[in-house]
């Protein structure tokens, strides 16, 4: 293929994706949307990876973030059709979305069969908002809960290891019922990673030497 056919496949697959995609009032909605979702996405992930994150504060960053999804879906999606309608006018798009379909609004298990009003087609905002919207948010509730979770086994199980000032926090039993725990958790068959008697009596004896400045999980102050 020569230089100049490359040249107007380039230029026609262009005009194509500005045409079809790129020129759709429904892909700037769709843009404004994972833009606000990715900027605080974002940001959370990178104190998230951060060397003196610990878990405690973990937890904390993802109860937020399920709780600004939470409110973004009730609130935001009018501010996403606004913004995306003003940079629609900037581009000379109409902004409007386009049917492509007959779309009829889902119907839920719960609902009679022969409730005429679960058949009304839906209109292309509101279709937009079900199946886009608010599917890709849900996700990101479900996803993070599901973190949540998972970090919440890891405190149960972990979490007395994790700062000094929660090592220290504990009495006798308390310290004595996470190590046991542990050793629990790290059980395989009948074979035992750690013997939680041991760590118990090992840990007292580490909480009177330890320095009283607050220490992480790697043992920095």
């Amino acid at each position: 293929m020569s230089e100049s056919d490359n040249d107007c496949l380039i230029q026609s697959t262009s005009e194509s994706l500005a045409e079809n995609e790129l020129g759709k009032y429904e892909f700037l909605v769709a843009i404004v949307i994972w833009y606000d979702i990715l900027s605080v996405v974002n940001v959370v992930s990178k104190q998230l990876q951060s060397k003196n994150m610990v878990i405690d504060d973990a937890m904390k960053k993802i109860e937020d973030l399920v709780s600004f999804f939470k409110t973004y879906r009730e609130t935001r999606f009018s501010k996403a059709l606004e913004s995306a309608k003003e940079i629609a006018i900037e581009m000379n798009i109409d902004p409007v979305f386009v049917r492509k379909r007959e779309i009829i609004r889902k119907r839920y298990f719960d609902e009679n069969q022969n409730d005429v009003s679960s058949s009304v087609p839906q209109s292309l905002e509101e279709s937009f908002k079900t199946n886009y919207f608010l599917a890709v948010v849900d996700q990101a509730i479900v996803s993070l809960n599901s973190r949540f979770e998972q970090y919440q086994e890891y405190e149960k199980t972990f979490g007395f290891l994790f700062t000094s000032d929660k090592l220290r926090s504990l009495g006798d039993n308390d310290l004595k019922s996470c190590c046991l725990r542990l050793e629990a958790a790290l059980k395989h068959d009948e074979v035992y990673d750690i013997d939680g008697i041991d760590l118990y009596v090992e840990l007292k004896l580490l909480v009177h030497s330890m320095p009283k400045e607050k220490m992480g999980p790697v043992g920095k102050a």
